[in-house]
């Protein structure tokens, strides 16, 4: 086989990708197309946090605390070094930014794939079985509805770490909360891949393909499941946002992240217990860059809301 059709192929599929009405939708929205660069940027910092930090404020033997509580650069007694001041441990606000946004969206794209996993298959499973199995599982979802996705949390996550006994906290905190918020958002998608399952398999394709004797996960696996992942794509990007916010709730109450290895949310957590004492920075940073991160994911998740609905177009 030439280059030359793979070549076209892929042409091809870059014309109908900037031909698409996605992509028209984008460029109209200006808001979103900053929120797109800021998301992005934020990302890229993160995913090269060891490369661009000045420093590594997890190497303990790079630290002093002779630079402890240092304010920014522009303030009177800054240093240069630190831009934007040191914390209680002299650990370069700025790189533990970096470090801490690192964290918080690998919690947080971990616990929406957990989630996503989780939801999605019990959402098929019940639309698609019915009956009592589509009945046990709404009602456990309904259950779970009753409670905040914060309070489901850190029911989970107090009731893993009780289950761990002597494992080492600082090991396992962050599948524990992994773990916690990915439990505390499966309902969403549940629900919603359960709808659009009980309207696709009445159609004439999943009709046929049980005719012809496929077995019902690969009916639901390559048939029914593409047709529901619409409306996925919209809940996983808005409970990303969800779950960097839940981590840093989880982390600022002291059962997240620990400090040796801080998160955005453990950082604002650190920064809160010397607010009134005139170490401003350390609090503020960190959660103006939390701000701006759940701020811009959440308008892309909105434009990709109404991308998708086909009433809008």
């Amino acid at each position: 086989m030439s280059a030359e059709p793979v070549k076209i192929e892929r042409a091809s599929l870059w014309v109908r990708i900037f031909d698409s009405d996605i992509w028209h939708s984008f460029k109209q929205s200006k808001i979103t197309i900053v929120a797109a660069v800021v998301t992005l940027v934020i990302f890229l910092g993160a995913l090269f946090a060891p490369w661009i930090a000045p420093h590594d404020p997890f190497d303990m033997a790079t630290l002093s605390l002779l630079d402890s509580l240092t304010p920014p650069a522009w303030e009177e007694g800054g240093n240069p070094d630190y831009l934007l001041g040191t914390d209680d441990q002299g650990r370069g606000i700025l790189s533990a930014i970096l470090y801490g946004s690192r964290i918080s969206l690998a919690v947080g794209f971990a616990s929406v794939i957990f989630a996503a996993v989780l939801g999605i298959s019990l959402g098929l499973l019940a639309g698609y079985a019915g009956g009592k199995t589509d009945t046990i599982i709404m009602r456990i979802a309904d259950v779970q509805l009753t409670f905040p996705a914060i309070l489901i949390a850190l029911l989970i996550d107090g009731s893993v770490r009780s289950m761990l006994g002597g494992i080492d906290r600082e090991q396992s905190a962050f599948y524990v909360l992994v773990v916690s918020i990915g439990l505390s958002f499966w309902v969403q998608y549940a629900r919603t891949v359960r709808s659009s399952t009980l309207v696709e398999k009445n159609k004439e394709y999943v009709q046929a393909a049980r005719l012809i004797g496929l077995h019902p996960i690969r009916i639901m696996a390559r048939h029914v499941l593409p047709n529901v992942m619409g409306p996925v794509l919209v809940i996983a990007t808005i409970n990303l946002a969800l779950s960097i916010i839940t981590e840093a709730t989880l982390s600022f109450l002291g059962v997240g992240i620990p400090s040796t290895q801080p998160s955005l949310g453990t950082l604002i957590r650190i920064g809160n217990d010397f607010l009134f004492s005139g170490e401003w920075w350390i609090t503020m940073f960190p959660g103006i860059m939390l701000a701006v991160l759940v701020l811009a994911v959440n308008l892309l998740g909105d434009w990709l809301r109404d991308a998708l609905n086909p009433r809008l177009r």
